[in-house]
Formats: structure tokens, C-alpha cells, sequence
């Protein structure tokens, strides 16, 4: 028989007991301190590295957000108020010429097709009437010109007049619907790495209204122009280079500057394989005078001569020296190939195969020296001094300017 002990049993209850209090303590404090991590997480429990860390992170943060939120605003702001000010002035400008879809026999019909797009800037309204200017380029042509707002309207425009040399023209619509009219600004003020925008209908009136950011590469580049597509030189075009995106379909569009302004007419693209963001635009400041002579006039007034021209460079050194007679040191000038009757020239004595080396005091090497001098220096009704060879001898003549082509 087994021998039972009160006492003994009483100690173990009571171990038990203690136990259990101990256990049920420390489940609620570990339990309380995870109701104060919860319920107060910025609490002085964390270590304070940690805080550290995570409130410069925090800081770091929000300071960068903010600047970049800055920054894109103030740069957004700028561009997108020149291109609120300006996008609706530039319009789209289509071509339509005569096609014939059966060129022969008696069942040959004449139609009316698109030749091609290209854009305009909307510089006046006066008399119920508003002026676009544009290449010459995108209107030649044409026996019919249409005209694209902003808003999908389309409106006949007719021709004003046009301007090969510069490649400008001017074409006229029905005011009415003509909301906003562009401000042209000072391209004599321009600087290289200013930022510019152009806008226009590159590739056609899919893309009307495109607008490309770039800056000003380079000012008062010369290009040289071939008018009559001869292979020969006629013209060297002032204009400003920009690397902001001009395709086909832009020509005729507006260069623009940050405050709106319209700098310049957008006009030719280098589109070589070699070369790259190089767009060209004519100086708003030469712009001007040209349309206003197209205004008044229908074409631009410029000093008339009345001969045909050649470089005496691009001929042989065999007819140089049989046929105009030149001494051998002369080795530039302009040969005169022909002299229209009733001209300036024939009044003042020049005859064909004379050698015009000079004009007033400038020395005059070429044929497109020869026009510019004319062009920019000389009005109708001047009087220019002609220095010229002749049977191998120099002289001088007088010439009064009169109203016409070359």
C-alpha cells in the first residue's frame, strides 16, 4: 500500500499556481508592447539611427519631387504659352492642280487633284480679307489653292503674288473665320542657342498643327539656290539655321520664338543621308519688305538691268580669250550673253560679250553678286556706275534702273 503525502501535494499546486501567473504575466507585456508599437509607431521605441534615416529619406524625397515639379512646370509654361499664342495662325495650304486622266483621243478629261501640302502663318486682316504668307515653292502651280484653320475649316484662298528669289508668296481668304493673327518678332535680335519651336503640317494635313522644340544653330547661313533648276547657281539665301524638326509639309510654317513671335518662315530642309537636324528658316526681318512689295504690287520691285548673264567662270578659258577677248589676268566677272531692246543697259551702250567686273565701287565676281548687289543695294530709278571689259579694253558706263526682272 502506496503511502500519500498532503503536504507534498499542496507544494505542487502551489508551484503550478506560480507558474501560470508568470506565463500569463509575461504573454501581456509582450502583448501591451505591441499594442503601443501599433498604435504609436513614431514612438521612442525605434532606434534613433533608424529614425535618422528614414526622416532624411523622407525629406529627400519630397524635396525632389518638388523640384522636378518646379522645373516642369516653369519649362512647360513657357513653351506651351508661345505655342497657345501662335498655333492658330499657322494653317494648312494645299495645292490643287489640273490632271488629265485620259491624255488621248476624244475621250480626254481634265480634273482636279492635290499636288501637294504645305503650311502658312496668317500675318493680317484688313478688309474683310486675311494674308498668309508662305513658300512660293508650296503654291506654284496651282490652279487652285484651299486653305486648313486649326479647327478643320477649310476656306479657297486665292494667289497674291509670289517672290521666286526669296521663295515667299502671299495668298489672301475670306476674313471671317480668321480668329488669330501672328506677331512677328525681331530676327535681327536672335542669338545662337536660343530656344525656338516650329509649327506646321509635316507630311501632310495628318499632321497639322505639329509642333517641334529645338534652338538657334546658326544665323545669317548662306545657301545657294538654283530658281530655273538649270544646274547653275542663281541666288544665295540668307536664312537661320535651326535643329528643331522641319519635314516636308512644313515649308511655309512658322519659326517662333519663347514669347510667341514669329522669327521666321520656315522654307527648305537638308534631307541628305549624312546630315542631320539641320532645318531652315527665312529671317522674319527679310520677310517683311517682300511681302509688302507683294501686297502693293503683286510682285517684288527690284532694280532691272535688261541683259543675260553668265559667270565668266563657268566658261571655257578658249572663249574667254577668243570670244569675250579678256586680258589673262581677268579671271571673274559676268559675261553678258544678250541685251533686251528698250533696256537700261541698251540706253547706256552695253552690248553682248561685254565684261562687267564691277558696279559702283564693288567688285563684282559672279552672277549672284551681281543680283545681290542689285537686289539689296539698288532701287528703281538709281543710277549705277558699270565697269566693264571690251575688246580686251576696261571701261565705264552709267545705267538708270529701271522697273523689271533679269
Amino acid at each position: 500500500m502506496g503511502y500519500y503525502d498532503q503536504n507534498d501535494e499542496n507544494q505542487n499546486k502551489r508551484k503550478k499556481s506560480h507558474t501560470s501567473y508568470f506565463l500569463a504575466g509575461l504573454g501581456g507585456a509582450i502583448i501591451g508592447a505591441l499594442l503601443i508599437l501599433l498604435a504609436f509607431p513614431g514612438s521612442g521605441l525605434l532606434n534613433n539611427d533608424e529614425k535618422e534615416i528614414t526622416t532624411e529619406k523622407s525629406t529627400e524625397r519630397r524635396t525632389t519631387e518638388q523640384s522636378q515639379q518646379n522645373l516642369t512646370l516653369d519649362v512647360t509654361s513657357a513653351v506651351t504659352n508661345a505655342v497657345d499664342k501662335a498655333s492658330d495662325a499657322v494653317v494648312g495650304i494645299t495645292n490643287i492642280q489640273e490632271t488629265n486622266f485620259w491624255s488621248q483621243g476624244s475621250n480626254a478629261e481634265d480634273s482636279s487633284a492635290e499636288a501637294g501640302t504645305g503650311s502658312g502663318v496668317v500675318y493680317k486682316k484688313d478688309g474683310g480679307k486675311a494674308y498668309i504668307v508662305t513658300n512660293n515653292h508650296v503654291i506654284e502651280g496651282a490652279n487652285e489653292l484651299e486653305v486648313t484653320l486649326s479647327d478643320g475649316t477649310k476656306l479657297p484662298a486665292e494667289l497674291q503674288g509670289s517672290d521666286p528669289w526669296t521663295d515667299l508668296a502671299v495668298i489672301v481668304v475670306n476674313g471671317e473665320k480668321i480668329k488669330t493673327i501672328a506677331e512677328f518678332g525681331n530676327s535681327g535680335k536672335l542669338k545662337p542657342g536660343e530656344p525656338v519651336i516650329a509649327i506646321g503640317n509635316p507630311l501632310g494635313l495628318q499632321f497639322s498643327g505639329s509642333i517641334t522644340q529645338g534652338i538657334i544653330s546658326g544665323l545669317e547661313r548662306t545657301i545657294e539656290v538654283d530658281i530655273n533648276e538649270d544646274g547653275q547657281v542663281d541666288w544665295n539665301a540668307e536664312v537661320i539655321q535651326t535643329d528643331a524638326a522641319i519635314n516636308p509639309g512644313n515649308s511655309g510654317g512658322a519659326l517662333v520664338n519663347m514669347s510667341g513671335q514669329v522669327i521666321g518662315i520656315n522654307s527648305m530642309k537638308i534631307a541628305e543621308n549624312a546630315v542631320e537636324g539641320i532645318g531652315l528658316s527665312i529671317p522674319i526681318d527679310s520677310v517683311i519688305p517682300i511681302i509688302n512689295d507683294i501686297e502693293e504690287f503683286g510682285e517684288v520691285k527690284r532694280a532691272f538691268l535688261g541683259v543675260n548673264l553668265a559667270s565668266v567662270e563657268e566658261i571655257s578659258q578658249y572663249h574667254q580669250q577668243n570670244t569675250l577677248k579678256l586680258p589673262r589676268k581677268v579671271t571673274s566677272g559676268v559675261a553678258i550673253t544678250g541685251v533686251q531692246s528698250n533696256s537700261p543697259a541698251s540706253k547706256a551702250g552695253l552690248k553682248e560679250f561685254d565684261v562687267i567686273v564691277g558696279m559702283d565701287n564693288e567688285k563684282i565676281h559672279d552672277v549672284v553678286e551681281l543680283r545681290k548687289y542689285l537686289y539689296n543695294e539698288k532701287q528703281v530709278g538709281d543710277k549705277v556706275k558699270i565697269i566693264y571689259y571690251r575688246d580686251g579694253k576696261k571701261e565705264t558706263t552709267q545705267v538708270t534702273l529701271s522697273s523689271s526682272e533679269i
